[in-house]
């Protein structure tokens, strides 16, 4: 039996027939029309001899009409082989992933790879070898291979560890820079305290240059008036140590000015008919001299913060011990000063009626009254039961830093930033010396336990030793590097204790007049130092806020930290139980 059938046959290559995919097919198609129509003769074998195989309705294998297709139809036929297969396996189809998801077949790994890295050339050669291996046969690819896993995830962590490797590179950095930052904290520091030092240094040297430019023009002044027949006080300008006695012999020119400068005074409570106090010859010995001997138990350091009294609302610049009752005085920069019951802190009585901030203060021998100095260049004595100002000391050209009693009671003294220091005579009402001989503020003065001799410390980086009966200096202490804020004697007087604006602490054999120790406890200044009543405990009020305690026999320092700000003075009370400190916040503190 012999049927024709009219369909496509497929194009000769060379001796072989190849069947191509169905792109390159329908490109083959497009391009050379390769099919065309051809009868041919089917031969088929005799019913006898073929085996029907029955099948079901079912079952549709009807080609499609009006479209005889063989390749369709093969591509239909071969589907539904496959289709029964799988149903006949039952296995189950595994869901379609993602494009994202699915990984980058060889050949495109390859090919993606020669297009990143610019090997357009290779890339050329590689595609013809491939597809011209393919189609002479010579090479037949295998199933679709991935790129496996661990290398997306290698490329993954790779480009996490460069990302690492930056922020790693910006910490360290970061850490060097804050390092080297660091090494600069204790500089800045330094230069901190500097800057407050010099700023100090040149508020007194605009000070100075104003009491200059005042007495050029009171010069000036005066050389007019006596040119037009008038006579003025003449300011006198001495440099030495030396000292003017104010009841000297006087010339008619030296006495007319005097007049002038009698007139020209504020009407104050002067009592010139008064006579001169005179200066105790036969002083009565030092009682501390032979009742401290007697004490062999070891200095007391340990103290511990245990009250806090808010006094002020501005700085306390002083801190005084009433020498028989349990009484403080403490001084502020509000232009008061307070005295205060211990322990409890109640005030008793406020003092007002300096025009500028207190700087200092100090009880007369008796307990009765007070001295206090004042930025408003006066002295004022004050009587405790009265609560009054009884008199009110005027001569200083500039603040006066601090004042002290003698042990007589008859006589004041008092320091200034006008370089002098003044001896009061307190029944006369008028000043008895002019102490003259630094050549720079004279920061504290304070009296030797009994005795006509004062102790004075300057900003010229000098202590100088003073004959209170004639006003003139015996001798010169020399050995600070900086300007000396504090001097004091112990309660024996055999030692003085100083300290300086870069917080070194000096301590002194006055028998000898020569240094004994140098502590260096800055840069932090040292504001003001104070002994115990055993003179083997040496207390310092630091610029830090630190009250450092010096034990004078085994060389330990300890440090009391509980103020805000700066620390200002500083003072043990008689027995040496208690320490009381005044500070920047306005507050004195009780150690105990």
């Amino acid at each position: 039996m012999k049927r024709t059938l009219s369909g496509p046959r497929p194009l000769d290559v060379g001796q072989g027939s190849v069947l191509m995919g169905a792109e390159e097919t329908a490109e083959a198609v497009a391009s050379e029309g390769a099919y065309y129509l051809e009868q041919v003769t089917i031969t088929e074998p005799s019913e006898t001899d073929y085996q029907y195989e029955e099948v079901s309705e079912q079952d549709d294998l009807s080609i499609p009409e009006g479209d005889e297709d063989l390749t369709k139809a093969l591509e239909m036929a071969q589907e539904k082989s496959m289709d029964c297969k799988l149903l006949a396996s039952k296995v189950a189809i595994p869901p379609k992933q993602s494009l994202a998801e699915v990984p980058e077949v060889v050949e495109d790994f390859l090919c993606n790879f020669l297009i990143k890295m610019g090997m357009t050339r290779t890339l050329n050669c590689f595609q013809n070898e491939w597809y011209e291996s393919i189609q002479k046969g010579t090479f037949v690819p295998p199933e679709a291979t991935f790129v496996p896993d661990v290398y997306t995830q290698n490329l993954l962590l790779d480009s996490e560890n460069k990302n690492l490797k930056k922020d790693l590179k910006h910490y360290k950095e970061a850490a060097e820079l804050k390092l080297h930052y660091a090494s600069y904290e204790p500089t800045i520091r330094v230069l901190h305290d500097r800057h407050h030092i010099l700023l100090r240094q040149k508020m007194l040297t605009s000070l100075e240059r104003d009491k200059a430019v005042g007495q050029i023009t009171g010069l000036q002044t005066t050389l007019r008036n006596l040119e037009t027949g008038h006579t003025l006080q003449v300011p006198e300008i001495r440099v030495g140590h030396r000292c003017e006695r104010d009841d000297k012999p006087e010339g008619p020119t030296q006495k007319a000015l005097r007049e002038a400068r009698e007139q020209a005074k504020p009407k104050t409570k002067m009592k010139s008919s008064t006579k001169d106090s005179e200066f105790p010859v036969n002083i009565q010995p030092n009682p501390n001299l032979y009742f401290y001997k007697e004490i062999v138990t070891p200095p007391k350091t340990e103290y511990k913060l245990s009250n806090i009294f808010r006094l002020h609302e501005l700085p306390v610049s002083c801190v005084a011990i009433h020498p028989r009752k349990e009484i403080l005085i403490s001084c502020s920069e509000d232009h008061h000063w307070k005295m205060v019951g211990i322990p409890k802190g109640n005030v008793i009585l406020t003092g007002c009626g300096h025009t500028d901030w207190l700087s200092g203060c100090c009880f007369h021998p008796s307990g009765t009254k007070l001295a206090t100095s004042s930025g408003d260049t006066t002295v004022k004595l004050w009587d405790l039961v009265k609560g009054d100002c009884i008199l009110t000391l005027g001569g200083h050209s500039h603040a006066v830093w601090s004042c002290t009693w003698h042990s007589c009671g008859d006589f004041v003294a008092s320091s200034s930033l006008d370089t002098t220091g003044k001896v009061w005579d307190v029944n006369s009402e008028r000043c008895r010396y002019t102490l003259r001989g630094h050549t720079d503020s004279v920061n504290s003065i304070e009296f030797f336990p009994f005795s006509n001799t004062l102790l004075t410390s300057s900003a010229d980086k000098s202590l100088s030793i003073w004959d209170a009966r004639m006003g003139c200096c015996a001798q010169s202490l020399y050995g600070h590097m900086h300007s000396i804020n504090d001097a004091t004697f112990t309660a024996r007087g055999h030692m003085i204790a100083s300290c300086d604006t870069c917080g070194v602490t000096k301590i002194w054999d006055f028998r000898k007049l020569l240094p004994m120790v140098s502590i260096d406890i800055g840069p932090s200044p040292g504001n003001e130092v104070a002994f115990d009543s055993s003179g083997r405990v040496l207390a310092q009020a630091s610029g830090n806020g630190v009250i450092h305690l010096l034990d004078l026999k085994s060389g330990q320092i300890r440090k009391l930290m509980g103020h805000e700000s700066e620390a200002h003075s500083v003072v043990f009370s008689h027995n040496g139980e208690i320490l009381f400190s005044g500070g920047a916040d306005g507050t004195v503190r009780t150690w105990s």
